[in-house]
């Protein structure tokens, strides 16, 4: 009883502290890189290491910035990953509330179908992918890595969003059809409203996996000025020069879009996820 009695009284001085710790775990290796940008090329592989810089460079980012293989890179990043979440929720809306709100022949069959797709990925069918970008004489074409990333995202998109629309009540959609909606206008103006969540989620999980994406990548964009930031920041590091300084900022600048789409939107973001947890 005493024992119990007293961590009722440490918990709440506890939990702060274990989560601070957990925090640190997550957050230490993105330190280590922000410290790695800070010091020259050479210091970063110098034995024995040390945290802090021995020799600060404050020039990193700015060289990072001025070079022009770098906005390339990110130019294409942001085109594809733009492209990709667009198509996705384009695709995925309309097939997702088709499937929650109608009964048709074939319909567990497709949601089947669907699901069996998250089972594949990209890194198993990278020669198939390949050749068929080839035959169509799409490699090294921003086309492949969009339509690529939108196939490999949609099947989540259209899961996660079936869900949403499915836990709507269809007198919802009974009441505003008797006031004349047509299907359109009920999705566009009740549903899509109702399940902005959902709509959130898919959006920002496609974003993220669309920005992430490596090895289709590598193998489709043949062109140094073409690949994306995932791709093209190994150039700073490779056989004849070493370059880790710029490798750890650019890594650095890939994060920045990620963590403020996240900012922005993290109160939906949340709602998404625990949507359905509560009654």
């Amino acid at each position: 009883m005493n024992g119990t009695t007293g961590w009722r009284r440490i918990r709440p001085a506890a939990l702060p502290v274990i989560g601070l710790g957990v925090a640190l775990a997550f957050l230490w290796p993105y330190l280590v890189m922000l410290l790695d940008a800070f010091r020259p090329s050479g210091d970063v592989v110098t034995t024995p290491p040390s945290l802090l810089p021995r020799v600060w460079k404050w020039t990193t980012f700015g060289e990072v910035v001025g070079d022009e293989r770098f906005r390339a890179w990110l130019t294409t990043s942001v085109i594809v990953a733009v492209a990709s979440t667009v198509i996705v929720v384009l695709v995925a809306v309309p097939a997702a509330y088709f499937t929650a709100r109608f009964r048709f022949r074939g319909r567990i069959a497709f949601l089947f179908l669907v699901l069996i797709t998250q089972m594949f990925s990209p890194t198993s069918l990278v020669v198939g992918i390949y050749r068929e970008f080839f035959s169509l004489n799409l490699v090294n074409t921003y086309l492949a890595l969009i339509l690529t990333n939108a196939a490999f995202n949609l099947a989540f998109a259209v899961w996660i969003l079936h869900g949403f629309f499915a836990s709507i009540p269809k007198e919802v959609e009974e009441a505003a059809e008797l006031d004349g909606c047509g299907p359109v206008t009920r999705l566009r103006r009740i549903m899509l409203p109702l399940t902005l969540p959902g709509l959130v989620t898919a959006t920002i999980f496609t974003f993220i996996a669309a920005w992430n994406e490596y090895v289709v990548a590598l193998t489709l964009m043949l062109d140094d000025n073409k690949k994306p930031l995932t791709v093209g920041i190994n150039s700073y590091v490779t056989g004849y020069e070493q370059n880790w300084d710029q490798l750890f900022g650019a890594s650095i600048i890939a994060i920045v879009p990620v963590v403020i789409l996240f900012a922005i939107i993290e109160k939906h973001l949340v709602g998404g996820l625990t949507a359905g947890s509560v009654k």
